[in-house]
């Protein structure tokens, strides 16, 4: 009798340890699911890329001063930083503020499932606040406006307010602690869409890799094409027709740039095309 009872305590002791081995404590269950909801949001990412226009070459840099997880870019293309186009990093709600005494002229946009851009120091908004905006498309321009020293685009990827490593096409950027360590070249708005359709007139006309006379010729336009303008900027002057133009414009579809005098356009500038 005294060992049947003692085997049946045992057995019992033995199925409360089981028990509460298979029993999760609330806190740590909450704690799991928590992370989970994380990990799935983070694997649910825009594909950030790049909040500068097609092509263009920027070093960046991190302070340890800055807020959050910022990355500091400025350009290195021989191009100007200060009037450059910030584009949307990914399409989103974008939402416009301003902070004179920190971060100055700023755009936020907000992405879905918890993430957020950041856009500080532009020198001019290009959207309307409450305005849904396409990746690629021109927000602003950058600047130095508020708490800067020089012209600069400060961007940051938030989580669910709470600031990320920086990633661009699926890879995480270095935080280099000064500028011309590491270089991005952007393809934010590049091909497969985007770009302002006008149409070319003339025959034979050279689409060049840059903006100059002496540029290799990437391919020619038989006649008058349609195209798609990412952006123009100034570069050597070309006379033809008896016109006179030192405006480029780079092609989306053909990969390089032609004479604004091509463009069947009365403006040297064309309206509404962003500055490369």
């Amino acid at each position: 009798m005294t060992r049947l009872r003692r085997l049946s305590t045992t057995f019992a002791g033995a199925l409360l340890v089981l028990v509460g081995m298979l029993t999760v404590p609330a806190g740590a269950a909450e704690a799991a699911e928590a992370g989970a909801s994380d990990t799935a949001a983070a694997a649910a990412a825009p594909n950030f890329k790049a909040p500068y226009p097609c092509g263009q070459r920027w070093t960046y840099s991190h302070h340890s001063a800055e807020v959050r997880r910022a990355l500091d870019f400025v350009r290195a293309d021989g191009g100007t930083t200060n009037g450059t186009p910030a584009l949307a990093s990914a399409a989103g709600t974008a939402t416009r503020h301003s902070q004179p005494s920190g971060a100055g002229n700023y755009i936020s946009i907000d992405h879905g499932g918890g993430w957020t851009t950041y856009y500080f120091h532009l020198g001019s908004y290009s959207v309307a606040s409450g305005q849904f905006v396409n990746q690629g498309q021109q927000i602003g321009t950058t600047g130095s406006s508020g708490n800067s020293s020089g012209p600069h685009l400060h961007y940051e990827q938030l989580l669910n307010g709470v600031g990320q490593n920086i990633v661009i096409n699926g890879g995480g950027l270095p935080y280099p602690g000064s500028y011309n360590q590491s270089f991005l070249t952007s393809d934010n708005g590049c091909g497969g869409g985007g770009g302002t359709p006008f149409t070319t007139w003339g025959t034979g006309v050279s689409v060049r890799a840059d903006a100059r006379l002496n540029a290799a010729v990437i391919t020619r336009l038989a006649g008058p094409t349609s195209v798609h303008v990412l952006c123009q900027k100034q570069g050597d002057t070309v006379n033809a027709e008896g016109y006179s133009n030192n405006w480029w414009s780079k092609l989306r579809d053909q990969g390089g740039f032609i004479s604004n005098i091509y463009i069947d356009h009365p403006a040297a500038q064309l309206p509404g095309v962003p500055i490369c």
